[in-house]
């Protein structure tokens, strides 16, 4: 095998690790950005659930409505 046979075929090896590299990043880039979503949605949620939280702890003015079958 001559020289410039070596360096062709660990250009080519270079070249396939480097594609699957790239290949790797964008997939947990799409990963990532898919997490962070989530993680948006539920921040959002959970500020909502704490907003009716707190106003169902507050005292409401007035006695309770008597239930309907009354």
């Amino acid at each position: 095998m001559t020289d410039h046979e070596s360096v062709a075929r660990r250009f080519d090896r270079l070249e396939t690790r480097v594609a699957h590299h790239e290949r790797t990043i964008a997939d947990l880039n799409e990963i990532i950005t898919t997490h962070w979503r989530q993680i948006d949605a539920l921040q959002r949620q959970m500020q909502r659930l704490r907003e009716e939280l707190q106003n169902a702890q507050r005292p409401h003015d007035g006695p309770e409505p008597p239930p309907p079958h009354y």
